[in-house]
């Protein structure tokens, strides 16, 4: 959706709303002070970084008096917005619900899934259950945990791969598939509401709390984070147009994002086919490439072509390609490697929540355009990083999978990094 709006100056606002009062003030009185959205929350900022998110939206928001185009700011959700994993949650919340439908065939579900785990799949859930109908998963403790075992360690119980083949690594991740596709068979909505009751529940729970979820011990609560909802708010107010942008899949995401004041056309998700209205195993593809069977998420590359393609209506193979300025985010947030790409593209200011992932901790330290700024994780900070990370010779993911060092836009070598900024 090509974004086309535009501001009002706030000058112009001023003399609608105070225009009887400008013409009695005398031309030495000056003009009438300019009311700017400000941030509230000041505790959990490290450092300066309030202070310097203000001054950026102070200038890219409304209270600059520009009538160009509205900025945009995207926030990756998991563990930036929110303290934990929404899809984590919601899938631990359908296993203990009885709410995963059986597959047709374990292997079908997903083009990377190997043999031995679709073999472990099958022996640990069995075949008594029909096709399409609940797994009892809330007894069954076999099943959960090979499913858990697949889904979180990328391995069977026995320790053998999960996923095997070919993929961008820079586009996608076998087992982010997976977790969507095991949503297929329910509707969308049903999704939503699914996510919805997870989130009543973990919300409900306290701070640490852990589940139980099979014989496996899981995150048991999740958290908004106070500072990332006065940030969303503050960015809404100065006229800024606020996405998500997260590697969960959208009905989970649009479960969550209205506790932050965003509506669910502004979350941008892992978006599986429909079918007869029930989700399948497919996903939409972005730029050139088409529906496939989860080759691109939206996962480092992907979100960018995500962004460039639903927010700014770039088609085709250019949509992987980074934007000129006019047609990039003024700010982007992100925690995580999945995030690295789309915040490195915002022209204004680029937040990283401090999760020790390399390629984007790396990126924030070098701070090459002097505007990223790093933050500890909001809810129980991740300690300092003992190890400098290996900017100069493993930080960066390429495509096939290996691994090679972080460049700068120039092409030259980000030198490893200490962590600085730490709980």
């Amino acid at each position: 959706m090509l974004n086309k709006r535009r501001w009002l100056a706030a000058g112009a606002a001023l003399a609608v709303v105070g225009g009887g009062v400008a013409a009695a003030q005398t031309a030495s009185a000056g003009p009438a002070p300019r009311h700017c959205p400000t941030l509230h929350v000041s505790t959990g900022w490290y450092g300066e970084n309030r202070a310097k998110l203000q001054k950026m939206i102070d200038e890219q928001g409304s209270c600059s008096g520009s009538d160009g185009a509205q900025p945009v700011a995207t926030f990756d959700w998991d563990n930036t917005v929110v303290k934990n994993d929404i899809s984590d949650a919601t899938l631990a919340w359908m296993l203990k619900h009885d709410k995963v439908l059986r597959p047709t065939s374990w292997k079908a579900t997903n083009k990377w899934l190997t043999d031995d785990a679709a073999a472990a799949l099958t022996k640990a859930c069995g075949t008594s259950v029909p096709a399409g109908r609940p797994l009892p998963t809330s007894t069954d403790t076999d099943c959960t945990d090979e499913i858990l075992d697949v889904y979180n360690d990328e391995k069977t119980s026995g320790g053998k791969e999960a996923f095997a083949g070919e993929w961008n690594h820079r586009r996608t991740v076998p087992s982010y598939v997976w977790i969507t596709q095991l949503f297929a068979g329910h509707s969308p909505d049903a999704l939503t509401s699914f996510a919805a009751k997870a989130r009543k529940e973990n919300l409900a729970a306290p701070i640490g709390t852990q589940q139980t979820v099979g014989t496996h011990k899981w995150a048991g609560y999740v958290r908004y984070y106070d500072q990332q909802r006065d940030l969303i708010r503050t960015l809404k107010k100065a006229g800024f147009d606020v996405w998500i942008v997260s590697a969960s899949a959208e009905p989970l995401v649009q479960a969550w994002a209205p506790g932050v004041g965003i509506d669910r056309h502004h979350v941008i998700g892992i978006r599986n086919l429909v079918s007869d209205g029930r989700l399948t195993t497919g996903v939409q593809g972005c730029g050139d490439v088409k529906d496939t069977h989860g080759e691109v998420l939206t996962y480092i590359d992907g979100k960018r072509c995500w962004i460039n393609q639903e927010i700014y209506g770039v088609k085709g193979a250019k949509a992987w390609q980074q934007q000129d300025r006019a047609h990039r985010a003024a700010f982007a947030a992100g925690d995580a490697e999945t995030d690295v790409t789309f915040v490195g593209d915002a022209t204004a200011g680029h937040l990283a929540i401090n999760r020790n992932k390399p390629e984007l901790m790396c990126r924030a330290y070098d701070n090459s355009d002097g505007r990223w700024l790093v933050n500890p994780m909001f809810i129980e900070p991740k300690k300092r990083k003992t190890d400098p990370y290996p900017c100069s010779t493993t930080g960066y993911t390429e495509p096939d999978g290996t691994l090679g060092p972080v460049l700068r836009p120039d092409g030259t070598v980000v030198p490893d990094q200490q962590d600085r900024i730490h709980g």
